[in-house]
């Protein structure tokens, strides 16, 4: 059976829905603004069986084109084309009756407050947290909170304005620069709450699976390796971590604890945790696909397509049908991502050319061309130039391949 999908504005590593769906012949349905801020790419575009042309920021306008759409051939699920959409996905599913994340749960996934209200209601380890709504609130949260602490938007992503804080004067400088914020986000203004949270430290991991018929199966374990403090800029992940079994098996456990603590009951989801002192701390979670090609490290490592697995079980077809499944191609895999160290452009890349010959590099590239203008604060993802994706006969050799594309690579001119 051909089953007809929709994803809400794709980007990133949400375009995987829209050709693993026409990889298997179904019609694909992408609801996109395509104007400036709000475009997809033309690669994806082309895969798309029908584009629903409106402003998917608009909620009444989104749900008014589905339905027309829906009206005319039926379709069998909706997905979030990124973090900003969930919401959206979820009404829509609710919506048209098909499965999906229930509404009354999209705030406990996107609003890092209440997720972390749920979490604590359930039982399991939480750091004090409280929300700053404006600069008075600032010395009460501070004083409850304590030091170091971490502050960010409440309901943002990408690491955008993340920042260790050990003063109160560092807090109301990041503050400040939330609300000073011009930037858009898929032309959406960056909120003015921010969330004060306790300082945790440790290794950070993600655990990345997903739901169906009331099972959470964390499909695997990802080391995150970040760059220097205060901020947190992501530049690698190693899929699976190189992690012993008892520890690997206790992430996973409170992984799919704060799952079920937030409602998580359908598609997938991306729970970013540390190991503190040998125990488990929620960062936060997503209900949605994991970012910066995870997805391709878990297919490379495990087998499991994650993209046609969520399609599979929200349409209700087959998983093996639906080519969910696939053999591992290698014991392990990880992303590196290169910066230009704080510099705000560079010229080029030595020995980028002779590292993408390598066997084990399975895809290299450029994010920002050279000369281009980069922010100089290596805040969020936009400050990274390059990325790497490669394969190791271990997770400790993943971890050391990761070094190497650090060692051989110069920026220069940065």
């Amino acid at each position: 059976m051909s089953y007809r999908v929709l994803v809400v504005q794709p980007a990133f590593s949400a375009n995987a829905y829209v050709a693993h769906a026409h990889s298997l012949g179904w019609d694909v349905l992408v609801a996109s603004r395509e104007g400036e801020g709000r475009r997809v790419a033309d690669t994806v575009r082309s895969l798309a069986t029908e584009m629903i042309t409106v402003d998917t920021n608009d909620a009444a306008a989104l749900e008014a084109a589905v339905v027309e759409a829906h009206g005319r051939s039926p379709i069998h699920a909706v997905v979030a084309g990124g973090e900003y959409y969930v919401p959206a996905a979820a009404r829509l599913s609710a919506r048209l009756g098909l499965p999906g994340l229930a509404p009354a749960a999209v705030d406990q996934v996107r609003h890092k407050a209440r997720m972390r209200e749920a979490v604590a209601a359930a039982g399991l380890g939480m750091p004090a947290f409280t929300v700053i709504r404006r600069p008075s609130d600032i010395d009460e949260a501070c004083a409850y909170v304590g030091f170091p602490a971490v502050v960010k938007p409440v309901d943002s992503g990408g690491s955008v304005h993340v920042s260790r804080v050990d003063t109160v004067e560092e807090v109301r400088a990041a503050v400040a620069a939330m609300h000073a914020e011009q930037g858009l986000e898929f032309d959406r203004p960056l909120t003015t709450d921010a969330i004060l949270e306790q300082y945790v430290p440790g290794t950070e991991y993600s655990a990345d699976g997903y739901v169906h018929d009331g099972e959470v199966v964390v499909v695997a374990v990802t080391r995150k390796l970040l760059g220097p403090e205060p901020r947190f800029l992501e530049l690698g992940h190693l899929t699976p971590a190189p992690l012993d079994e008892a520890t690997r098996h206790e992430l996973a456990s409170y992984a799919s604890d704060v799952v079920r603590a937030v409602g998580i009951t359908a598609g997938p989801f991306h729970c970013e945790l540390r190991l503190s002192d040998g125990r488990p701390v929620l960062m936060e979670v997503a209900a949605r696909l994991p970012g910066d090609k995870i997805t391709e490290l878990m297919e490379a490592a495990t087998g499991l397509v994650l993209p046609g697995k969520v399609l599979a079980d929200l349409t209700g077809s087959d998983p093996s049908g639906a080519g969910a499944f696939r053999e591992p191609v290698a014991k392990a895999a990880g992303i590196r991502f290169l910066t230009a160290s704080g510099a705000g452009s560079y010229a080029r890349l030595d020995g980028w050319d002779e590292l993408s010959a390598e066997p084990w590099v399975t895809a290299s590239h450029v994010l920002v061309a050279p000369g281009a203008g980069i922010k100089t604060d290596e805040a969020d993802y936009s400050c990274r130039i390059a990325a790497v994706v490669f394969t190791a006969d271990s997770p400790e050799e993943a971890h050391e391949r990761w070094s190497e594309i650090g060692d051989r690579v110069r920026v220069l001119g940065a």
